[in-house]
């Protein structure tokens, strides 16, 4: 022990840099990535990266020694947990005002005017959000349950349903897709091939946004896996960087343009969006049954949305012009980039193989007998057994959790509403209306279709605003005299083509704008004139093409 205390005792002081050299160290930032490498990290081929926020602290604050003799800086407080209380007290309002103060009809009894009031609770915690959607739809589940207004086995329903396990399934394949990098490798060739000009540039990312759109059925997970990350990227490499005045230069124009026609990529086929598919159960729950689903949508869908697809660049081109018309760098760093990311690898050959064997199946099941469930279920089989995906990933999809929980609830409470006689007794409240005006159904057709594209101002959610009015709009246009399946397929069509009207009216506009390259005056205002030439291409054009398919 003595030895060993000697030893220490000489040996010698440890060399430590001085604290300025320290502080130095601390301060200094890497050099940023080459542009041309930008899109490769931020478009990662692991996680989809979250949209990055409009207003973010300074980085050298963050990284910032605080002197010793500083006080320390308080902790930031925690936010208040449980329902905010204003929201709370408004949304548990509605339903007691309807339940309690609001006259019932003869013909509606009781339980349905109960159900009715829990309903409008419901929707309306959706829309003010006291709580997160999951949790305020569980505790409308909760209510309906626990005032005996519907037995356990009728409030869960929905749990079970065909068409709300497809959206969940198809929450995977997105992931699949981000995983993998095939999103981002298709719409890196389309840069290639048309990238040359700044208009060319935004038709490359809209056509291969519309390509991969029915394999990847979440538009928020397009816009923030895929679209975003390249965006960014060419619009850095060409000097224009978000929440600058240099957005306008390319960046603002790529954003908008596809924020735009990205509803339009959604309304072309029944599993580009999962509000798709939520419709077309709703409007089974009417009785309006839409035979061979995939086929007759994309048969609708087509011309319309590929005439306003087009339309929407070189439209927006005009009113909202770049600075920089030309980007001849485009296809070389495309062109790297592909080099980069090498060959094709057996992961995305899996994805490619597997999503076209789910659309033939989609396309052609009902033939052989094959439901688009089934279907479904067994290209996430396939992905799971090669090992493209592993069940962490389907367990860490919190958002396809979070859907099925939600859009069950809604469904099923939509689908009791039907049976109680509360549907039908609000459509023959319209339609006697309606007769009041003497309005013929083509009339009110386009009444009723602006009403429901103009209040989506008040929605946050396209989900949300199918769960709340669907139905009921479904159920107007009928009594209205409106066809059936027309009604279905344009109420539909209308709840992609509204996703682009404000920063909040989906989840893919809030993606777009946090990126800072868009301001909110040009976002509204955009938005409103976008929407009505879509309204008047789907309008015109979708008339003629209806009437040709037999749908009137």
């Amino acid at each position: 022990m003595e030895r060993l205390r000697i030893a220490v005792s000489h040996r010698p002081p440890l060399l430590l840099p001085a604290p300025n050299h320290l502080r130095r160290r601390q301060l200094s930032l890497p050099s940023p990535l080459p542009l041309q490498l930008a899109s490769s990290s931020l478009s990662s081929r692991h996680r989809l990266s979250p949209a990055p926020r409009r207003h973010t602290p300074p980085l050298l604050a963050s990284q910032t020694t605080p002197s010793p003799d500083s006080d320390p800086e308080p902790a930031p407080s925690a936010p208040p947990a449980g329902a905010k209380l204003v929201p709370l007290l408004l949304s548990l309002g509605a339903g007691l005002a309807v339940r309690f103060l609001a006259p019932r009809p003869a013909e509606v009894s009781l339980q349905a005017w109960q159900l009715l009031s829990i309903f409008l609770s419901t929707i309306a915690g959706l829309v003010l959000g006291p709580l997160p959607v999951g949790a305020w739809a569980f505790l409308g589940l909760t209510a309906a349950v626990a005032t005996r207004t519907l037995p356990f086995e009728a409030a869960f329903s929905a749990f079970t349903n065909e068409v709300i396990w497809l959206i969940v399934i198809s929450f995977f394949f997105a992931r699949g897709f981000v995983k993998t990098g095939l999103g981002d490798r298709i719409a890196t060739y389309f840069i290639k091939w048309l990238g040359s000009s700044t208009l060319g540039l935004s038709y490359g990312l809209t056509i291969s946004e519309a390509c991969i759109a029915p394999a990847m059925p979440s538009t928020t997970a397009r816009a923030g896996g895929v679209f975003l990350p390249i965006i960014k990227s060419l619009s850095l490499s060409a000097g224009s960087k978000p929440n600058d005045p240099s957005s306008r230069k390319l960046g603002s124009y790529l954003v908008m343009t596809q924020f735009q026609a990205a509803s339009n990529s959604s309304a072309l086929f029944l599993t580009a969006a999962a509000q798709n598919l939520l419709c077309l159960k709703l409007a089974e729950e009417l009785g309006i049954i839409v035979a061979n689903p995939w086929v007759a949508w994309f048969k609708a869908a087509s011309l319309p949305a590929i005439v306003s697809l087009l339309a929407t660049p070189y439209l927006l081109y005009k009113i909202f012009p770049p600075e920089i018309k030309d980007t001849p760098e485009a296809p070389a760093l495309a062109a790297e980039k592909l080099k980069r990311m090498g060959p094709v690898t057996k992961n995305e050959w899996v994805m490619i193989g597997t999503m076209i064997l789910a659309v033939s199946l989609w396309v052609f099941g009902d033939a052989i007998g094959v439901s688009s469930v089934v279907a479904a279920m067994l290209g996430l089989s396939i992905l799971l057994l090669l090992g493209v995906l592993d069940w962490d990933d389907c367990l860490s999809e919190k958002s396809a959790w979070d859907t099925l929980s939600w859009f069950a609830v809604l469904v099923a409470m939509a689908g009791q509403l039907t049976n109680l006689g509360i549907v039908s007794w609000m459509s023959t409240s319209v339609a006697k209306m309606l007769e009041s005006f003497s309005l013929s159904w083509p009339a009110a057709f386009v009444v009723l279709e602006a009403s429901y594209f103009l209040i989506h101002y008040l929605f946050a959610s396209q989900t949300g605003h199918v769960g709340a009015l669907f139905s009921a709009f479904l159920a107007m246009h009928l009594a209205a005299g409106v066809p059936g399946v027309l009604s279905a397929l344009a109420l539909a069509f209308n709840t992609n083509l509204f996703g682009a009207l404000t920063h909040y009216s989906s989840g893919q506009a809030a993606v777009y704008f946090g990126a800072g390259y868009l301001e909110l005056p040009d976002i509204f205002k955009l938005g409103f004139v976008t929407a009505l030439i879509n309204a008047l291409i789907w309008g015109v054009v979708g008339t003629f093409w209806w009437k040709f398919l037999g749908l009137y």
